[in-house]
């Protein structure tokens, strides 16, 4: 079985990286932005998904990505894309429980972010991960001034988000070859 990987982002992925932010969103982050990330902001870790082959993948080199910031003790995540033709099949999930983990690896208390108020299926896999809402950022987003939920985990530390964790590493490492999120996690942790 041919699986994709989960790596660090490099600055080579900025064009594909773009181009699934293009596919995803209506409005998106200027190929600077992704620059600076990668190579000035030291709180900054992005993970991408690289197919097990680009014809798997209908030529596309990357299929999703994802960004946090490592902030004192709390990780704040920035963005999570995924193509439009490779939704629905885990690769959301897959970055999400990346940055989670780096996170939790990194010594991080919580991780936040912000969700649109109308993405109702994103709400739901973070509520999967234990993100509960804390507050409303009203007209958030320029394209069309839609509000963001403001979410956050429990502790990372804690046994009850530890056993959290742990069981949805094992859906995941059911769904893909075993030990697979662990080796490609392990490349992506900060040093």
């Amino acid at each position: 079985m041919t699986v994709p990987r989960l790596e660090p982002m490099a600055p080579d992925d900025i064009p594909a990286v773009i181009a699934i932010e293009q596919a995803a969103y209506t409005t998106g982050w200027p190929t600077t932005a992704f620059e600076r990330e990668l190579t000035v902001n030291a709180l900054a870790r992005y993970l991408v998904v690289r197919p097990a082959t680009p014809v798997e993948a209908g030529g596309h080199p990357l299929v999703a990505f994802g960004g946090l910031w490592l902030m004192v003790d709390q990780a704040h995540i920035v963005t999570i894309a995924v193509h439009p033709d490779h939704q629905r099949r885990g690769y959301g999930r897959l970055v999400l429980h990346g940055l989670v983990e780096l996170a939790a690896a990194s010594a991080m208390q919580s991780v936040t972010l912000e969700v649109r108020v109308s993405n109702h299926a994103a709400r739901a896999l973070y509520r999967t991960y234990g993100f509960y809402e804390v507050g409303l950022r009203k007209r958030y987003y320029a394209d069309n001034h839609e509000d963001a939920i403001i979410m956050t985990t429990e502790p990372l530390d804690s046994p009850a988000y530890r056993q959290r964790l742990a069981r949805l590493r094992a859906e995941l490492d059911a769904r893909f070859p075993a030990g697979y999120i662990a080796r490609h996690l392990e490349a992506a942790r900060p040093a």
